[in-house]
């Protein structure tokens, strides 16, 4: 999808099916680890049909201290380089698969705005991916309102659970 185009609730809803069409029929796990997208990514998995064979579940880590005490991230680059960070995306994915005993897990950390956070600017984002093949990190840049760019994000993490399942 065109990031200029408006993610809408029909293309996560489609988006989400094949998360979960896929992960079914490669028998893996899945868990979310969600900051500014505050819950979008596993609500929209748990709404499908059939998730719960598949979907272990997920941690809205919206404060750094959740990131830390429950995900795992390290504290001291927490402190140093604030929470949208691609490290803190790929240690937080990680963190996420451990918690929830998940096999692939995806996370999102960045900034929905108004204003920029921790020296970044509205639209930048990290998306996470953890799976038995390894742990890497995207980054996004959106533009667009609040809604717009947690919408843009969910979209692209439902995506990249999808190409991690495919191999």
């Amino acid at each position: 999808m065109n990031q200029a185009e408006r993610v809408t609730l029909a293309d996560l809803e489609r988006a989400a099916a094949e998360v979960i069409a896929t992960a079914t029929a490669s028998r893996w796990t899945l868990a979310t680890a969600e900051s500014l997208t505050g819950g979008m990514v596993g609500q929209t998995l748990c709404a499908v049909p059939g998730a719960s064979a598949v979907f272990q579940g997920g941690v809205i880590s919206y404060a750094s201290s959740v990131k830390a005490q429950v995900l795992g991230v390290d504290g001291k680059l927490l402190a140093e380089r604030g929470s949208v960070d691609p490290q803190v995306a790929e240690q937080m994915a990680a963190g996420a698969a451990r918690a929830c005993g998940a096999q692939v897990a995806v996370s999102t950390t960045g900034v929905a705005g108004p204003q920029p956070h921790d020296g970044k600017p509205v639209g930048c984002v990290y998306l996470g991916i953890f799976s038995p093949r390894g742990v890497r990190q995207i980054e996004r840049h959106y533009t667009g309102d609040r809604a717009a760019i947690r919408a843009q994000a969910t979209w692209d993490a439902l995506k990249l659970m999808t190409e991690e399942l495919q191999g």
